[in-house]
């Protein structure tokens, strides 16, 4: 690619040049699906094989490459194929959840296995219990049969009907199960270190030359896959963390010089907080991992703090988990959880502290109310809107499965359901543009300087 074709483009545009963003397929499809037998309802809705969705959506940067000579970036259409690899009936599912655990996930297993039933004839669907651990026969955790009567209504409860957990599990000995159990196509739903893992179980199976397809839902209250515009549990963490708000706001407004704080979810990315501050317009400040900030000296946050109470006698702020980590961890110490992740210090009581001892040393009357929710928000069940949006993502990475499309998570761009290889979506973290529009939102919304 001529670098000075594409100047002008932002960071995350010009990554996608770098990318080969076909999806990888196991075999030729030789079977006709049987959903070609409904005219009425799918005759319209099959997809070509050679249908795109343009990676972007502003004109005028499409036309600019266009003029160019450029090739416009685009993800494989997501949706029911009229042949098929895998055979209808026939087709041995399995399904693994990983990670924390998320509203939403029971609602995406209960699709899985719906669409394989009715839809495409296939009797077993495998529930492997405890995550990736679930298919290390030595562990000895259970394989569960799931059938649309023991999933039924399951997308009403929270958590997740076959259990999870953290951390790596050795690729041969999972393929050694996946062998065992005759399964075709795993489903694996997580976030970027379980799609990271299924990157290495497909590295397995390709060695051994395996007709075995994995396919993944991306799973993360925070948002953060690359690429993706909306993860399952996102809308229902930031619903569900409003009334957190509605608690830290009641508390500061109802006493002389009172102060809500909130700690949200949100490591590196604050989706949660930031879309939480707009729904609630209660937030006098809200803090995000994206943003930058200084705790002391005129225009320091204590002192903006101190400002918003004589003018308003109260003061409510939202903190994510993973803002603020310079004053709260030590790089060079760093420690990590089962899964890779960085164990981050505690922002939310820091600031609480920090606040405290700032106002006392002032003397200024006041009290302070603090809120962390976290693990009330990510064990509710799904929003409606929410539940919609796991059977979509279930349907969708069925009909890529049965086709025998592999290496690949099922997202939603642009307004279309799209297959995005896993190696792009597990590239790196998605964040708020401080420069972009939420972000701005929130700065008119809270009052808050852009630079604090």
């Amino acid at each position: 690619m001529d670098i000075d074709k594409i100047k002008g483009l932002d960071e995350k545009e010009r990554e996608l040049f770098k990318y080969d963003l076909e999806i990888k397929k196991i075999g030729s499809r030789n079977f006709l699906s049987p959903l070609t037998k409904d005219k009425k309802i799918y005759k319209s809705q099959m997809v070509p094989e050679n249908e795109r969705v343009l990676a972007f959506i502003d004109k005028s940067v499409v036309d600019t490459l266009k003029s160019k000579g450029v090739d416009i970036p685009s993800f494989e259409k997501a949706g029911p194929r009229e042949n098929l690899f895998f055979e209808p009936g026939e087709t041995v599912s399995a399904i693994v959840t990983c990670g924390g655990i998320c509203p939403g996930l029971n609602a995406v297993i209960r699709g899985i296995v719906v669409m394989n039933h009715y839809r495409y004839n296939n009797q077993r669907t495998l529930g492997v219990s405890y995550g990736y651990a679930g298919l290390v026969k030595e562990l000895g955790y259970e394989v569960k049969y799931l059938n649309p009567a023991n999933v039924e209504n399951t997308q009403l409860r929270s958590g997740t009907m076959i259990g999870t957990s953290r951390g790596d599990q050795d690729p041969v000995k999972m393929v050694d199960r996946l062998v065992e159990l005759g399964v075709n196509i795993l489903y694996t739903i997580g976030g970027d270190g379980t799609q990271r893992g299924a990157m290495a179980i497909i590295g397995e199976i390709q060695k051994r030359n395996l007709k075995i397809s994995v396919v993944g839902i991306p799973k993360t209250i925070d948002n953060d896959i690359n690429y993706i515009e909306r993860s399952f549990g996102t809308e229902t963490a930031f619903s569900e963390a409003c009334s957190s708000i509605d608690s830290a706001y009641t508390e500061a407004t109802s006493i002389h010089n009172g102060i809500g704080i909130v700690k949200l979810m949100g490591r590196e990315s604050g989706f949660i907080a930031a879309n939480a501050t707009l729904a609630t317009n209660q937030i006098d400040f809200c803090l995000i991992p994206e943003m930058e900030f200084r705790m002391t000296g005129e225009g320091g946050f204590l002192d903006l703090v101190e400002k918003r109470l004589k003018k308003k006698k109260y003061c409510v702020i939202v903190v994510a988990e993973g803002a603020g980590q310079e004053f709260v961890s030590d790089p060079q110490n760093l420690k990590y959880d089962a899964s890779g992740n960085v164990k981050l210090g505690d922002i939310g009581v820091f600031i609480k502290d920090k606040i405290g001892s700032y106002l006392k040393a002032k003397g200024v009357e006041h009290s302070v109310k603090y809120i962390d929710p976290s693990y009330i928000i990510r064990s509710c069940p799904p929003t409606p809107n929410d539940s919609i949006f796991c059977s979509q993502l279930a349907q969708m990475a069925v009909h890529a499965g049965m086709t025998g499309r592999t290496g690949m998570v099922v997202g939603y761009v642009n307004g279309q359901f799209i297959h995005i290889p896993m190696e792009l979506a597990t590239s790196k973290r998605k964040k708020i543009d401080i420069n972009g529009q939420l972000w701005l939102s929130v700065l008119e919304e809270t009052g808050q300087p852009p630079v604090i």
